[in-house]
């Protein structure tokens, strides 16, 4: 009976899972379109469900915000994103209501309850970055928020799997403490990489590995990692100046190069240190997607920064922070 009910549970958060994949992909294309203020008000669009599409609707919309002219693409990107992110909000929901009604049938409650309490805050990021006319800590929150709502999800999907892993292979389950160091590195990764698209910084750097020459010269920690910035009308398309844009895409390369090493080291000491197929097999998974990540990441530089290719980056980063979660709840839980 256990393993039924928990079942049932589980295939509401898979689905949850591909939702909130959709909803990280989204908020991506929304931010990568500029269309972040493509609605100037929450959680309607120019007070209405929809975009304004008829010329009436128009005028009635820019003359109740005549600081904001209406792009309909924008509005529908913004709009739409809010739509599956409602609909994930509403699946997540109904999974903490399933998990307290069946609490006392083997169903875990604390962690669905910390999901609803993630993505209620996560709605009030959504509005603030709106509200606070894309304030870069804020749109850098609201993407940690989707990343964490994401990898809640999927570590309930592993805690709700009736499962160990097989063989025995204790030797290795040490290097789950360092799949929980890679955890918090791959974190600060995603957080910088936020905050340098927040603060439109992905293109200052137009040279590979760490940028054009020069750039030690421009490096300045002044005012590049303020999480306050000053009062600004609107923060869209940046406020900082060009070297404190260049020293926060310096910092999120240098890390990536960090992260990466240690990520790589981490998969090839598991690979090589383990006897299960199932930890060689989690191990090469890491390596693939953490490879095609650096691959995406040259492409936005030597492409400029292509709209598919950055928005896969996002994708991806968030199937790298899923296989490392894998491979570190497994040598912590399942062994």
């Amino acid at each position: 009976m256990k393993s039924r009910v928990n079942h049932r549970v589980r295939t509401l958060v898979l689905i949850s899972i591909l939702l909130a994949l959709i909803v990280v992909s989204l908020g991506a294309y929304t931010r990568l379109t500029h269309a972040g203020l493509g609605c100037p008000d929450w959680p309607g669009c120019y007070g209405l469900i929809d975009v304004p599409a008829t010329a009436e609707q128009i005028v009635k919309a820019e003359q109740a915000f005549p600081e904001r002219k209406v792009e309909t693409h924008k509005a529908w990107n913004e709009m739409i994103h809010r739509y599956f992110a409602g609909a994930l909000g509403l699946l997540i929901l109904a999974i903490a209501v399933m998990s307290y009604r069946r609490r006392d049938q083997g169903t875990p409650l604390r962690l669905p309850m910390l999901i609803l309490a993630v993505v209620i805050f996560q709605a009030a990021l959504g509005m603030w970055t709106v509200t606070m006319k894309l304030m870069p800590i804020v749109v850098m929150g609201h993407l940690l928020g989707g990343f964490t709502t994401l990898s809640l999800l999927f570590l309930l999907y592993l805690r709700l799997a009736d499962f160990r892993v097989p063989g025995g292979d204790f030797a290795i389950k040490k290097y789950g403490r360092y799949g929980l160091i890679g955890i918090v590195l791959l974190t600060a990764q995603i957080g910088l990489g936020g905050w340098t698209s927040s603060n439109y910084a992905a293109l200052v750097c137009t040279e590979l590995p760490i940028c054009q020459s020069g750039w030690q010269e421009q490096l300045t920690f002044e005012d590049s990692f303020d999480l306050i910035p000053p009062e600004k009308d609107s923060y869209e398309f940046g406020h900082l100046s060009h070297a404190s844009r260049v020293t926060i895409h310096v910092v999120h390369r240098l890390g990536a190069i960090v992260t990466g090493l240690y990520l790589f080291w981490l998969a090839l000491m598991v690979f090589r240190k383990s006897q299960s197929a199932f930890f060689k097999n989690a191990a090469i998974s890491l390596a693939f997607i953490l490879s095609c990540q650096i691959l995406l990441g040259i492409s936005n530089i030597w492409f400029s920064l292509p709209l598919a290719v950055a928005v896969s980056h996002n994708v991806v980063a968030a199937c790298l922070m899923l296989s490392l979660i894998t491979l570190t709840y497994s040598l912590r839980r399942k062994l």
